[in-house]
């Protein structure tokens, strides 16, 4: 199995070392010539989760938890096979993890604060009533029709 130089960075200073991902090729469905049926161009690229040392224990529990129904004993995989070039698909499928990883482990948001309603919206909205209350009593007057 060939690997890819360099770490994937997910977020900041935190990256995946490439040792601690595995490659598998195999062949890729879809549209391609002749060529194509004998060459492995899909790709995955499986990392254990559960084992990595590359990640601060807090994203790795929060990532752990997020992803959950992804897993597999541990190991996330991530597949690519859009490429007719095994290049191409292995930077997208790593492209797609680290992005993958990154929104797993991202901090949970900020919980909503609920607001009061502005006294003016509530005045506005009172006024608007009384108007078409006038507006109402108006017509059952007979308001000169004769």
């Amino acid at each position: 199995m060939e690997r890819m130089s360099g770490p994937y960075v997910i977020r900041g200073s935190v990256s995946l070392p490439e040792s601690e991902l595995r490659w598998r090729f195999s062949r890729s469905s879809g549209p391609g010539g002749q060529h194509v049926n004998t060459s492995d161009s899909q790709v995955e690229v499986l990392f254990d989760l559960g084992a990595t040392r590359a990640l601060p224990d807090v994203w790795k529990e929060r990532a752990l938890d997020r992803l959950a129904g992804r897993l597999h004993n541990g190991v996330l995989a991530v597949r690519a096979s859009e490429h007719r070039s095994q290049w191409r698909n292995r930077e997208t499928a790593a492209r797609r993890l680290a992005s993958l990883l990154a929104e797993a482990s991202a901090p949970p948001p900020r919980a909503r604060r609920p607001r009061g309603t502005p006294r003016r919206v509530t005045e506005r909205r009172l006024a608007d009533k009384r108007h078409r209350a006038e507006v109402k009593r108006g017509r059952s007057r007979g308001g000169g029709w004769e």
